[in-house]
């Protein structure tokens, strides 16, 4: 069961700064622009993600098919990528772009867990090849936070008509 417990906890880093910040907004009665909270939240994701890229690079680098070169190298590439894009979400005038990159980022990692799955590479502990297949509905999830409060233009207020018509 501890590779479940693994997106599970992702998720719940990514969603708990916006929770608490629109919690606070409820309980102060406060409109507030909960779009930075929800970046900062994939900031410690990536962040997390990046430093695993680190802490289990031989395991990942078997994701790769085998005629990919310097494997290893890529996977500290992806996690330095990782590092870079989550400074990205923290600073207001690059979370857009960022969130670009991450979505860009996030289809590349795709077919790396769809091979691992399909060759049966022992990543995630018991969960093996069903593990990887679990992180495909989180990707999908952490494609839309990424668009949904960093890349789409954030929703207007209605504007409101005068009352002489103007």
């Amino acid at each position: 069961m501890e590779p479940l417990i693994v997106p599970i906890l992702m998720v719940a880093l990514v969603m708990t700064p916006y929770v608490l910040v629109r919690t606070y907004a409820a309980i102060k009665s406060r409109e507030v622009d909960s779009r930075a909270a929800a970046a900062v939240g994939l900031a410690l994701l990536f962040i997390l993600t990046g430093i695993g890229h680190f802490a289990k690079a031989e395991p990942m680098s078997q994701m790769l098919p085998g005629w990919v070169p310097m494997r290893v190298p890529i996977i500290y590439l992806t996690g330095v990528m990782e590092f870079a894009l989550a400074l990205g979400f923290i600073i207001p005038r690059t979370r857009r772009w960022a969130g670009w990159a991450a979505a860009a980022l996030l289809v590349l990692f795709f077919p790396a867990n769809i091979y691992a799955a399909v060759h049966r590479l022992p990543f995630g502990g018991e969960w093996g090849p069903a593990y990887l297949l679990i992180r495909t509905p989180l990707q999908a999830f952490l494609l839309f936070w990424a668009y949904w409060f960093c890349v789409r233009a954030p929703a207007r207020a209605p504007i409101e008509e005068s009352p002489h018509g103007n």
